[in-house]
């Protein structure tokens, strides 16, 4: 009788999260065994007793809960990493704290030409939309450009709009909008497509930026307990540098230890004459753990600056109907032949789609592609989904789309309560962010955090799709009724998420599976709902091996 090889690695001693855990009479596993990158074994000490050799290192779990690893269907990692690094803005919540923090950074920097970064928080400011005078107080002489917390608007100061020769007379783009007061004039805040006219004229990072900037984030994402992620930008987008070139770097000299799928951006300048460019991409930037075969289409805006598609238009303070249903970004005529001629060359397609028309696009497109060229494995996914029509939930589940979601978002929050509800209205503010709708019609959810737009933390995440409030809060709850269980949030950000990234043997603790995984703290099944994002990874493996350990682990 052959000896079984020995184990590289078993974590033993604590609850583990398998496919069959929970359910009535399977036997609880306690212990897993990994052996050349792979799950060799799931079961108990006594399961796992003989895999463990000299060289074996145990870990014991000593009740701490074992899952797969977390993994995030839509995040811009690079990105995070250059905010972080410029003046990071995050974590200022109202206008003084803002500026002050504004101010800091323009005096620790004199020698920089332009002042970038972002991340502010919209609720800051009355009605969302800073104004260039109070930039202009503190940085008179340099041009600044400030992206909001959502990345679809950004601030500049007057010195940044002279650069780009922007005025009263200066029209607005197709796909977006210069702000401007009762006379006329900008007001220095730019939303979605004006972004590009100050954005382009900034600085360009290095390559050995954006590098940095991507180990950064995937430090951070590890300690998380994330092994994967869906990068949902790459590509050049108003001013945002590619990302492309810093992972083919880390995959290459074996940095990159994450696992990731890159989306390259659609242009929604161009139509159909771009495929090939895509095809010719997706066959350069494969290498080693990073892969780019997905095509991200961006079906329109965001709800608070009012350019989430909608199928009716958006109210007034008032309550009134107003001329605006929000902006559709790509030929709504032609989306269902773009979608379908990516479909046939093997494309999955990610869509940013927040408003219910923009679903609604989204799904018909999906199914226009579905009857040209029959069922297929290309798993089409669409993002954010604020605004789901009822008619349009149970096609998600009969097209085989996967739902999206971002939790964080289906919270009260001040953007929520003052620069979204009221312009929705009553019915289709009810209508936000339906999980458990989507759930019930059968779909497949996936999630993600949209990082650096909200915080990349998968617990706090599902703390928020359990509960329906954002951590540490106490109420009053979202929408109750479109809470799911603690479960199925797990499941989202694991199995979930590597259906959307195609990394079919993840996301799951079974045999043979790849070895990529997480410890938390604390069981959260064990603790009351609203005490979830109290835990944390403490150690997380990707194919076996450790890439984060906290200092208590």
């Amino acid at each position: 009788m052959q000896t079984p090889r020995h184990a590289d690695l078993v974590l033993t001693g604590g609850p583990v999260l398998t496919p069959t855990a929970g359910t009535p009479g399977a036997p609880p596993a306690t212990a897993v065994a990994v052996t050349g990158g792979r799950i060799s074994a799931v079961g108990t000490a006594h399961d796992v007793r003989d895999l463990i050799g000299p060289a074996t290192e145990v870990v014991g779990l000593a009740g701490r809960l074992l899952l797969p690893g977390f993994q995030d269907a839509h995040v811009h990692p690079v990105p995070a990493g250059l905010e972080a690094a410029r003046c990071d803005l995050t974590g200022a919540t109202t206008a003084g704290d803002t500026l002050a923090a504004v101010r800091a950074y323009a005096d620790a920097h004199p020698d920089q030409e332009w002042i970038t970064g972002g991340g502010w928080s919209m609720e800051a400011f009355e009605g969302g939309t800073p104004t260039k005078g109070l930039l202009d107080a503190i940085v008179p002489d340099r041009p600044v450009h400030l992206p909001n917390r959502d990345h679809h608007g950004a601030w500049v100061n007057s010195r940044a709009l002279a650069l780009a020769g922007i005025t009263r007379d200066t029209p607005d783009p197709s796909d977006g909008r210069i702000e401007r007061d009762a006379s006329g004039e900008p007001t220095g805040m730019l939303q979605e497509g004006a972004m590009r006219l100050v954005g382009r004229l900034t600085p360009p990072s290095t390559g050995a930026e954006r590098l940095a900037a991507l180990l950064h984030a995937q430090r951070t994402l590890h300690a998380l307990g994330v092994t994967a992620w869906q990068d949902a930008l790459v590509g050049t987008f108003l001013g945002m540098d590619d990302p492309s070139g810093a992972y083919l770097a880390a995959a290459r000299d074996g940095s990159l230890t994450a696992r990731v799928s890159g989306a390259l951006w659609w242009d929604r300048e161009r139509g159909a004459e771009q495929i090939p460019d895509l095809v010719a991409r997706r066959e350069a930037l494969g290498h080693g753990r990073f892969r780019a075969r997905t095509v991200k289409i961006m079906l329109d805006g965001v709800a608070e600056n009012g350019t989430a598609a909608l199928l009716d238009p958006y109210l007034d303070r008032c309550g009134c109907a107003t001329a605006n249903s929000g902006t559709s970004f790509v030929d709504r005529a032609r989306l269902p032949d773009y979608v379908t001629e990516l479909d046939a060359l093997g494309f999955q397609v990610h869509f940013h789609a927040l408003g219910d028309r923009a679903v609604r696009d989204a799904l018909d497109a999906i199914e226009a592609a579905r009857r040209a060229n029959g069922p297929s494995d290309t798993r089409p996914h669409l993002a954010h989904l604020q605004v789901v029509h009822p008619d349009d939930v149970p096609r998600f589940a009969r097209l085989g789309a996967t739902a999206t979601v971002q939790p964080l978002w289906a919270a009260h929050e001040p953007q929520m309560d003052d620069l979204t509800i009221p312009f929705l209205g009553p019915e289709r503010a009810a209508r936000q962010y339906p999980f458990a709708d989507l759930l019930r019609s059968g779909a497949r959810l996936a999630a993600g955090s949209d990082w650096p737009v909200s915080s990349p933390d998968p617990l706090a995440g599902v703390h928020v799709a359990v509960n329906r409030v954002l951590p540490g809060g106490t109420g009053p709850v979202f929408l109750p009724e479109q809470r799911i269980g603690l479960t199925d949030a797990l499941t989202a950000y694991t199995a979930g998420s590597a259906h959307v990234n195609h990394l079919d043997d993840t996301g799951v603790i079974r045999p043979g599976a790849l070895a990529d995984l997480v410890v938390l703290d604390r069981d959260p099944r064990a603790a009351p709902p609203e005490a979830i994002a109290e835990a944390r990874a403490v150690l997380t493996y990707v194919g076996g091996e450790r890439v984060h350990a906290a200092a208590d682990a």
